[in-house]
């Protein structure tokens, strides 16, 4: 009789824990890997190899299934961390292939090599299923001046590797590009997916006016009251040398400094963030922004220059790269966001992954939390 009492209760406890997962999103989300530089330090050594880095986030993320949420009050607060539905990767995959006097950074084809064994093959979380969860990228600056070239001299001068790599994992086409036939800008990665009522969108560095227009003919099949969440390398106030050359001949040289990677001929920064508030502020269901680029750990509301909207926005660290952890490797860390379907709320934690670099089988390390609703704004 105890024996069935005993087996009943750890099947109730199963169920309830296969409820708790199936009424939850969740992802990983990291950025600016940077493969082709040094850390100038991490675990006691020097000048580290962005591969070791990688590999070295990449087992400690096959780690946390097994852990358990803290006790924050947030979705999955007290339970174990469980399957993730993706892993998200905020761009800048490879670095750029600079040379200088004493350094040339490895190719764009080398580095997304390296990344294909570390995060494509190396990568052991499961779904529900128990199957492999997608891995979704969107390109960062770096990956798209490998492709189209720099002002700063580089070697290749053009390696469209890395992007195109993105773009056929991305978007899946019939025929996959390839390095002759991919052309950038024509050839951007654009595409959404529809996962537990929630509408992820993963563009190509920033809104601009070409993403915008991709994205009105998208949210044309998305319900007004579903929420929609963007992925994209800079954050929403943009970076203005990001923008086409708007003086001469539009180009790319040393005293411009313009790196010509989005489709708009920079104005100004006011300006450009209008556009980007005023369709936010038409769009009121998109109510989350992930990004890369200048990196370390930050939950914030964009408002844009009028103030008109509430953008939640997160931004996220990198292992090469990081603001804050390039000098502090405690300070390492990427993000794990579980979002409600039911209350259609998004938790998004800080995961301190080498908060103990001596000893990298430490327990998780948790750092800052935030709770958001999804919901559609009023206007």
């Amino acid at each position: 009789m105890r024996k069935s009492i005993l087996l009943l209760l750890l099947l109730l406890l199963g169920w309830t824990l296969l409820w708790a997962q199936q009424a939850r999103i969740q992802f990983v989300f990291t950025s600016d890997l940077h493969y082709g530089i040094t850390r100038s330090a991490f675990r006691g050594n020097s000048d580290v190899d962005s591969q070791v880095v990688n590999q070295a986030l990449v087992a400690q993320i096959n780690r946390v299934p097994e852990t358990v949420f803290p006790s924050d009050g947030g979705n999955g607060a007290d339970q174990l961390v469980g399957s993730f539905d993706f892993m998200a990767i905020g761009g800048d995959v490879a670095n750029r292939a600079e040379v200088t006097d004493t350094n040339t950074i490895q190719s764009a084809a080398k580095s997304w090599s390296q990344f294909r064994t570390d995060y494509i093959d190396g990568l052991k979380l499961h779904d529900r299923a128990g199957a492999s969860p997608p891995l979704y990228v969107v390109p960062g600056n770096h990956d798209v001046s490998n492709a189209i070239g720099s002002y700063k001299p580089m070697k290749p001068a053009i390696d469209k590797t890395a992007l195109t790599e993105i773009y056929n994992l991305m978007l899946r086409p019939p025929t996959l590009k390839t390095m002759d036939s991919l052309d950038y800008p024509r050839d951007k990665m654009l595409v959404s997916h529809d996962i537990g009522g929630m509408h992820f969108v993963f563009i190509t560095l920033w809104p601009d006016s070409s993403v915008r227009m991709w994205m009105e003919n998208d949210l044309k099949t998305v319900s007004p009251g579903t929420p929609v969440i963007i992925f994209a390398h800079d954050p929403p106030e943009g970076d203005a040398k990001h923008f086409i050359n708007p003086r001469g001949k539009h180009d790319m040289n040393k005293t411009d400094q313009y790196e010509n990677l989005l489709s708009d001929q920079f104005t100004d920064m006011v300006t450009e963030q209008r556009s980007v508030e005023a369709f936010l502020l038409k769009h009121s269901n998109i109510t989350a922004y992930f990004h890369g680029h200048n990196n370390w750990n930050q939950f914030y509301d964009w408002t844009g220059p009028d103030h008109s909207i509430a953008l939640h926005t997160f931004r996220v660290d990198s292992p090469m790269k990081g603001h804050f952890s390039g000098s502090d490797e405690k300070k390492l860390s990427y993000q794990i966001a579980t979002i409600g379907t039911a209350a259609r709320t998004m938790t998004v934690r800080e995961v301190l992954w080498n908060a103990n670099p001596n000893d990298p089988n430490s327990p998780v390390t948790w750092g800052g939390s935030t709770t958001v609703a999804l919901s559609p704004h009023s206007r």
